[in-house]
């Protein structure tokens, strides 16, 4: 079947962006050269207040990475989105943010006054400015995802970021199941090792879903999706409750 692509644009590598995407539409994450990075945030457009949660994300399906299968969970226990393509079979779930100060000192200093769109932006910053488009600030931004970047642990506990994961072309495909917000930026990963800043673009494109069906992967991944799904049906029949 052809998807036809509805709309789509290119982030260019430290850049960010936000866009609300309605329930039954799919988002598509192109890694246009490879090594990109994209970091992601989930908001509720009728209830800024509820948002992504990356600890239930994770406990619930059992897992410490993203990949195909699973879901992205919001605070209330519902799913914002399905994970329904992966080209890359893992997406970081717990390393966060560059800030100004890890990007000064890592990579140097170049201001927007100076450089203009050359200038290095950071991943705490990026989210600051999508943020106040919708009154909302510091105290708002949750844990973010950091998609098409693989984080190894070793016995010990301590991470190291894995090199080259995301090859020019590989995607990811979300599959909303409510309406929206979601935030973008494509700043480094915070533990991204390059001498230089890299500057990762990324292609993103959206088109219709195809209809979920009784053998959906996602749906089916475990129990405590399916509960996920029942959550939304509630809160689209407009009900609300939490199974």
């Amino acid at each position: 079947m052809t998807t036809e692509i509805l709309y789509q644009d290119t982030l260019p590598g430290g850049s960010h962006w936000s866009f609300t995407v309605r329930r039954g539409l799919s988002l598509r994450l192109v890694d246009v050269q490879g090594g990109a990075n994209v970091g992601a945030l989930f908001y509720n457009p009728q209830n800024m207040l509820e948002r992504y949660n990356a600890p239930d994300t994770l406990k619930c399906q059992h897992t410490f990475k993203l990949t195909q299968g699973n879901c992205l969970y919001s605070d209330m226990g519902r799913i914002f989105c399905s994970i329904v393509r992966d080209d890359c079979g893992w997406h970081d779930t717990v390393c966060g943010n560059t800030t100004k100060k890890h990007v000064r000192e890592k990579w140097g200093e170049r201001t927007y006054q100076e450089y203009k769109n050359g200038w290095y932006q950071n991943g705490y910053d990026a989210f600051l400015v999508e943020l106040a488009k919708y009154g909302l600030g510091r105290k708002d931004m949750a844990a973010n995802l950091n998609l098409f970047s693989k984080i190894e642990v070793d016995a010990v506990g301590d991470l190291a970021y894995v090199e080259n994961h995301s090859s020019a072309g590989q995607c990811i495909e979300l599959r909303f199941e409510m309406d929206t917000l979601v935030l973008l930026h494509t700043c480094p990963h915070p533990l991204n090792p390059a001498a230089t800043y890299p500057k990762n673009p990324v292609t993103y494109q959206l088109f219709e879903s195809a209809p979920l069906s009784d053998d959906d992967e996602c749906k089916n991944h475990c129990p405590e999706n399916q509960r996920g799904f029942d959550n939304n049906r509630l809160y689209n029949l407009g009900i609300g409750g939490v199974a």
